[in-house]
């Protein structure tokens, strides 16, 4: 890692009293250098409980967004202006009111991987984390789950007693993993002691051969508490950083195919030193926008 940018990094971010936070799917050399690296739930409660003047969100656009909608009074620069998320996309508010129409009895939940105009129209936010525990909160027994159908499908495997309407969209990371790709990594890791763990964006009959089904989080908590020394990690591979610092003597691997978000891998340490710098890219949500997605995330957050 070049000397000159970090020393510039830690010069700009005393002088603008920054707070670096990354995903757990960012290139290792950016969770090395910031100040906390977390999953999308754990980003949302920093970004809204944080001291400092600036959020340098190291991620994607729809996490840029949550934590402006969060902190509003904040400046949250996003340094690669064009990561976006392609399962984001796959919903807009003129759908989401349509679905609104189509089952009025439907509470909405959107999935935090959601655009700000998205959750606007939702009544309650989740995370892959917590999406089970928002289900069962709500007093609705019908739901329109949006806009991850994989996550839906899961969350309402554990909460029979919702009639759930899956969105028909997905992660294309996630997607792409076929059933016969996991046994392979399975047969092909060492050691007889062997434990798939899948991030709940997986096809149904992916996370029929998990041993674990958890966020990003809970996968490198499963593996501390685990007895097993092996390991086939089902989601992007930028969990392999976190994974490998944590637990040097554990094996992993992970299914032939590459398991690898573009979006996520756009930022570098030269581009959040710029951002520091110049004090751009910065995302803003607007009124009334704002306030009504601010309801949705306050929601889960206060689970």
């Amino acid at each position: 890692m070049d000397d000159v940018y970090l020393q510039s990094l830690a010069e700009l971010k005393k002088e603008r009293n920054a707070l670096i936070l990354a995903h757990i799917y960012q290139n290792s050399e950016v969770q090395e250098i910031a100040d906390h690296v977390g999953d999308s739930l754990a980003l949302s409660r920093l970004a809204a409980e944080a001291p400092e003047d600036v959020i340098v969100l190291c991620g994607v656009h729809f996490m840029a967004e949550s934590a402006a909608i969060l902190a509003p009074e904040k400046t949250v620069l996003l340094p690669a202006a064009d990561a976006g998320c392609p399962l984001a996309e796959m919903a807009t508010p003129e759908m989401v009111r349509e679905w609104r129409r189509k089952y009025p009895r439907a509470a909405v939940v959107a999935y935090i991987n959601s655009s700000a105009a998205v959750k606007a129209e939702s009544d309650i936010c989740c995370t892959s984390a917590n999406a089970v525990q928002v289900l069962r909160s709500l007093p609705d027994e019908e739901v329109i789950f949006l806009p991850d159908q994989n996550l839906g499908a899961y969350a309402a495997s554990q909460v029979p007693e919702k009639t759930v309407h899956l969105w028909p969209g997905h992660c294309p990371v996630h997607h792409q993993l076929e059933a016969g790709e996991v046994l392979a990594a399975k047969k092909l890791a060492p050691g007889s002691d062997v434990e798939v763990l899948a991030h709940p964006e997986c096809r149904p009959e992916v996370l029929a051969h998990a041993d674990f089904v958890g966020s990003t989080t809970r996968i490198i908590e499963e593996v501390g508490r685990s007895k097993a020394r092996h390991f086939v990690i089902l989601t992007e591979k930028g969990v392999l950083y976190e994974l490998k610092k944590r637990y040097p003597e554990k094996h992993f691997s992970f299914p032939a195919r590459d398991l690898l978000c573009p979006d996520m891998k756009k930022i570098s340490l030269q581009q959040i030193v710029t951002a520091l710098r110049e004090m751009k890219p910065v995302i803003s949500v607007a009124e009334p926008v704002r306030s009504r997605a601010r309801r949705a995330l306050e929601r889960m957050l206060s689970l």
